[in-house]
């Protein structure tokens, strides 16, 4: 599934545009940056793990930590660390026990990574979701952030879900999907956006 990044953003910019709602989110929040889809699909989703219900120093600290610890952040070398040594560098136990089931994934062939990014949306999320500690959301910011896709929202998350009442009280949620559709990915990082305007913070912690 190719595309190219910096056009979808555009094309998705002006459909959002077309809703009056969102065109005012928009608006008050200003132009953000274009994603693109990572290199590297097996490390990006590690750091996802490991950085998921941190602040972004600290998630940043400890993946460098990882990453000097095993000196490459790859399957075998994951597998090859002790449980101790992770939460040493700063991993809960959860954590530990599902960056060693995405390696083993990995490295066993039950996920191949090297692919994965060919596959669309639902079928990456039925790959990854039967792996100890990785539930939907993580997949759709996954989707999101390190695949880079247009049209993933995740109804999994509070923030957005609020979002979606304060926009358009008056309409139901699949309502609103449809006026989005298919670029539901920037719509999504326009509501943490507008949220972090109010609130503080930003996009979802572990997003890259």
């Amino acid at each position: 599934m190719s595309f190219t990044p910096l056009l979808h953003h555009a094309e998705a910019t002006a459909h959002l545009s077309r809703d009056p709602v969102m065109r005012e989110v928009m608006a008050r929040v200003g132009e953000l940056g274009v994603l693109t889809p990572t290199p590297d699909p097996f490390g990006t989703l590690i750091r996802s793990v490991t950085g998921q219900q941190l602040s972004v120093k600290a998630a940043a600290s400890i993946h460098a930590r990882l990453v000097e610890h095993l000196g490459e952040v790859s399957p075998e070398t994951l597998l090859r660390s002790e449980g101790e040594a992770l939460r040493g560098v700063g991993l809960s136990w959860a954590k530990v026990r599902t960056v060693k089931a995405i390696a083993e994934a990995a490295q066993t062939g039950a996920v191949d990574f090297d692919h994965l990014a060919t596959l669309p949306d639902e079928e990456i999320i039925a790959e990854l979701t039967p792996l100890h500690g990785i539930g939907r959301w993580t997949v759709e910011m996954f989707l999101m952030f390190a695949l880079a896709r247009p049209d993933v929202f995740s109804m999994g998350d509070l923030a957005l879900r609020q979002g979606l009442a304060r926009l358009h009280p008056h309409l139901q949620s699949y309502e609103v999907m449809e006026l989005w559709q298919p670029y539901r990915t920037l719509a999504a990082r326009y509501i943490w956006a507008d949220n972090a305007r109010v609130k503080g913070g930003g996009e979802p912690v572990g997003s890259l």
